[in-house]
């Protein structure tokens, strides 16, 4: 693992393609990704094509973050700009080395200062409960929503495709603790994998919502980045085809819909949306 600190020219970027949808930009504390995930469609980004390293055998830590979120803001906020930041879009702002490095709890101790208008925490980690206690001010400033990635309730499979991230029972634990926090909840579906028919089960009383995005409409180039990660050859490979289906997401919507109401349940980009 190569781990490395820089200093950013600027934070927050641009929301375009998938985000410019209510999003005004995107943050990502941090560069690359140890969790590694094989579906992560990053890896067909520039950011991961261009580099010699291999995905998830990187990292680079924003280390002037938070001081580049308080120059940027309040230019942003001299010109009378809407602020709706997604983070991360290309990272987990929870990978491992925040637990040390602390550039995320560092942003929102920023955000609290000078919040923006909606804040999406999205990650896949349990570490996420350490900031509850931030959080719980940033609510009271701005909106908020922390989305939890949970892709499957198999752990066979999420030992599959993302063999370095965390177990699924210990995220469900998180979405908990942090839903009893009182902080708006999320799970992130996306993408949706193999799973069990009590999948939707596990959510009950830890989520105020549901995102349920699949490998062929979720990774911003209408399947083909998956496709080049060999996802069809993979899910083939372990008698899954059957779970390779441009309508996934409408079978998943119907069966979650056993489980909770109409209201609760989105698709893809309408379910990030601010």
């Amino acid at each position: 693992m190569e781990m490395k600190n820089i200093s950013s020219k600027k934070i927050l970027t641009e929301a375009k393609g998938f985000l410019d949808f209510g999003y005004t930009h995107s943050l990502n504390p941090y560069a690359g990704c140890v969790f590694g995930c094989s579906y992560c469609y990053v890896r067909e980004l520039p950011i991961q094509k261009f580099r010699d390293q291999a995905w998830g055998t990187w990292i680079d830590t924003k280390i002037n973050a938070s001081d580049n979120y308080r120059k940027e803001i309040l230019n942003l906020r001299k010109k009378g700009k809407t602020v709706c930041i997604f983070m991360s879009s290309s990272t987990d702002p929870y990978q491992p080395i925040e637990r040390k490095a602390e550039v995320t709890r560092s942003l929102l101790l920023a955000m609290i200062e000078n919040p923006p208008d909606f804040l999406l925490l999205q990650t896949r980690s349990p570490l996420v409960t350490r900031d509850i206690d931030l959080l719980d001010r940033l609510k009271e400033k701005c909106g908020l929503r922390v989305s939890m990635t949970i892709e499957t309730d198999r752990e066979d499979v999420r030992k599959l495709f993302a063999p370095n991230a965390p177990s699924i029972p210990l995220r469900i634990k998180a979405l908990a603790a942090i839903k009893k926090a009182g902080i708006a909840t999320q799970a992130a579906i996306s993408p949706m994998l193999p799973c069990t028919p009590d999948f939707p089960s596990i959510f009950s009383g830890h989520v105020d919502r549901i995102c349920i995005d699949t490998l062929t409409i979720g990774d911003g180039a209408g399947g083909r980045r998956s496709a080049k990660l060999g996802m069809p050859e993979i899910f083939e490979e372990h008698g899954f085809s059957r779970w390779y289906d441009t309508n996934l997401h409408m079978k998943a919507v119907k069966h979650f819909s056993k489980f909770f109401p109409e209201e609760m349940i989105f698709v893809s980009q309408e379910g990030f949306a601010p």
